[in-house]
């Protein structure tokens, strides 16, 4: 099986047909897909004017959708890097038994789903690596009132009903990410289980 790399390669690669390419693509979000497989596809194709079914989009756009999606994954790397360290230290330090951070991060092993969008029409508009970088700073800055992506502080509501582990959760109607758990206070986390009949916008 073709990893991200090789696959990134065939993406670029002007020998290779158009729809090969695009294949190539849509294969690498198979290994990295940060708002979930459907939902960073459609990000893609919105952010570099690729219609989501085109076979044989310009050479030009697959390309520069495979750099948004490269910065992104160098920003996952680099956390998953540090994350590893830190719980090296932890363990190092007597802590053995990992915390409800560590519960979400063992959800999105690989960077799938990092900011997962439920709804795979309703995503940040932002860069996928800006996107990233604010949810990694509100990971690291401690629990907070607001959503870490978009910083709307009173449209997180509980979803019972999502379509991947976990299966409810708090979610951002501002931006339409699954908000981690651990960024959130618990008085947020109340408010978001009583708010009810909020609608996803795409942000």
């Amino acid at each position: 099986m073709a990893g991200f790399r090789s696959l990134a390669r065939q993406v670029r690669d002007p020998h290779c047909d158009l729809a090969l390419r695009r294949y190539s693509l849509r294969k690498c979000l198979e290994r990295f897909a940060p708002y979930g497989h459907r939902a960073t596809w459609d990000h893609l194709c919105a952010r570099h004017g690729i219609e989501p079914e085109d076979r044989s989009p310009e050479p030009a756009r697959l390309v520069a959708a495979l750099d948004e999606l490269e910065e992104a994954r160098a920003v996952w790397l680099q956390y998953e890097v540090d994350f590893a360290e830190r719980r090296k230290r932890e363990k190092h330090d007597g802590l053995r038994r990992p915390g409800s951070f560590d519960d979400w991060h063992r959800l999105t092993w690989g960077g799938n789903g990092v900011a997962r969008c439920d709804d795979p029409r309703v995503h940040p508009s932002d860069s996928l690596a800006e996107v990233l970088r604010r949810l990694i700073a509100g990971l690291e800055s401690g629990p907070g009132e607001a959503c870490p992506v978009c910083g709307a502080a009173r449209e997180i509501v509980w979803r019972p009903d999502l379509s991947n582990e976990p299966w409810s959760g708090p979610v951002c109607t501002g931006c339409g990410i699954v908000v981690p758990q651990p960024v959130l206070t618990s008085e947020a986390l109340a408010q978001a289980k009583h708010a009810r009949g909020r609608t996803l916008t795409a942000a």
